[in-house]
């Protein structure tokens, strides 16, 4: 039966969806309160530089194309792929780096050098890492979090012990060096939550990130979006931006709408990708599934505070992607997690898209991203801001060998109130609520709420979880639910 469903916001989840959605044949429209689509996956354009303002990471490039391929398409009919070598490179000082090559003997060779043993360690780890990700990309991910059971296969049941032990244990378990203890950790504290409160389980993003590398679209993440947009109008799916949607309408126990900058528009069917917390409050309380008081003890994954500067030179001795591991890793993920305070030294990551994009800044000159992993709710604030501006250009001019804050030409930052103005975001959180055992599957929100009829759900703070991989899943999810 085909309905006229109105879609809240238009990040990777409710494009996801509406693709889908239209696909089965429905009448969807998008309606998006900025002036771009994307959701936090914008771009910034000034002065021939060109910024992805949100996500920068291109992971789990199978998900994109199980994506594309349910619509009989490929990503290579939207945007253009090149694998990273290296992946990315871990700072620990002056002269002392380990890179992530795109071969996974060259990340033996790599692990060797820095810990004798722990090539043979690592193989072992990251062949149960692949064999964690088959399960969960082929097993669980794709299910809506609607019952424990869908957690019950023959393989989790041969998984449990993952479950109930984190990652932190297995990495330290078998590897003694803290350096590659941190590499080992990072895609955790990065995008969700502390590597002893994360089940081990999920150590098959480690296989993501080793087995099946980093990524560069042409052009940027955002050309990802603008390929996802060019589907979804393809389809059908009518998107609308300056759409600020102030009401979800609910006549007799059913949605019936929302409210657009004064207008009514009506739908039989409300799907919200906006950030969930903020998607209940454009309900009665009488509606809202999710209390205050819930919300106040989930674990959420970090805020950031970002850094889009522009150089009037080239970079030296970094890669396209940088992390900078050369202070205290467990301390920084205490300030984040255990008591939430700004870092006083902050691990942090730089990317640098036009060492491989030459489309992203003008000749000679540099694109350069920098995220701060923060605690959500954190006091935000101009003086704060320029402190770590500071303390990450310092580092990095002492890490690199060269003068750097003498050349930017451009400088703009983003952080918790940003989050907040722009995209709703509940205490200005960057990726969503922390996969954590009490926090996976059956037990994150839900995508269909359970107090409005035909009003459902999507995106980081429901099923699966954080990223942007998760999203399409999620939006796919979603879809299959509304149909059924």
């Amino acid at each position: 039966m085909k309905r006229k469903i109105a879609i809240i916001g238009s990040g990777f989840s409710s494009l996801s969806a509406a693709c889908y959605l239209s696909q089965m044949g429905h009448q969807v429209t998008v309606f998006e309160k900025n002036s771009t689509f994307g959701g936090r996956a914008r771009q910034l354009k000034k002065d021939g530089f060109v910024f992805d303002i949100g996500p920068s990471w291109y992971w789990m490039p199978d998900v994109f194309e199980k994506f594309f391929g349910d619509f009989g398409k490929k990503p290579s009919d939207y945007y253009t792929l090149e694998r990273l070598d290296p992946g990315y490179q871990v700072f620990y000082g002056k002269n002392e780096s380990v890179n992530i090559g795109a071969d996974m003997e060259a990340i033996y060779k790599a692990f060797e050098t820095v810990e004798k043993g722990s090539a043979k360690k690592l193989k072992k780890f990251i062949e149960r890492a692949q064999d964690n990700y088959g399960i969960a990309i082929d097993k669980l991910v794709y299910r809506p979090g609607v019952s424990p059971l869908e957690l019950v296969t023959v393989e989790t049941i041969q998984k449990l012990r993952y479950f109930f032990t984190n990652i932190k244990r297995e990495v330290l378990k078998d590897f003694k060096n803290p350096k590659l203890q941190q590499i080992l950790q990072f895609p955790v504290l990065f995008l969700g939550a502390k590597p002893e409160n994360t089940p081990a389980f999920y150590n098959f993003m480690n296989f993501a990130d080793f087995g099946l590398g980093t990524w560069h679209p042409k052009k940027g993440m955002y050309s990802v979006v603008e390929g996802i947009v060019a589907l979804a109008k393809e389809l059908g799916v009518k998107l609308v931006a300056n759409a600020n949607v102030e009401k979800i309408e609910v006549k007799n126990g059913t949605a019936s709408g929302i409210w657009v900058d004064g207008k009514k528009i009506e739908a039989e069917v409300v799907l919200s990708g906006a950030d969930y917390h903020h998607s209940e409050t454009l309900l009665p309380k009488k509606y809202r599934m999710y209390s205050e008081d819930y919300w106040d003890k989930k674990t959420f994954a970090p805020s950031s505070l970002l850094f889009y500067i522009g150089l009037d030179t080239k970079v030296k001795n970094l890669s396209h992607h940088s992390l900078f591991f050369d202070v205290d890793f467990d301390a920084h993920a205490a300030a984040i997690y255990d008591q939430p305070k700004w870092p006083e030294n902050p691990l942090f990551y730089v990317n640098l898209p036009s060492i491989t994009d030459d489309s992203m800044a003008p000749k000679g000159k540099e694109v350069c991203f920098i995220l701060i992993p923060l605690a959500p709710g954190l006091e935000d604030t101009a003086a704060w801001r320029e402190k770590y501006y500071h303390i990450v250009m310092d580092r990095m001019e002492h890490i690199t060998g060269q003068s750097l804050k003498d050349h930017v030409c451009l400088k703009e930052s983003f952080c918790v109130n940003d989050f907040i103005s722009e995209y709703n975001s509940y205490k200005g959180n960057a990726y969503g609520m922390a996969n954590t055992l009490l926090q996976t599957a059956f037990l994150r929100p839900k995508l269909k709420s359970n107090k409005v009829e035909n009003l459902f759900f999507t995106g980081q703070l429901t099923v699966p979880g954080p990223g942007v991989p998760p999203a399409l899943i999620s939006g796919k999810l979603v879809a299959g639910l509304i149909e059924g």
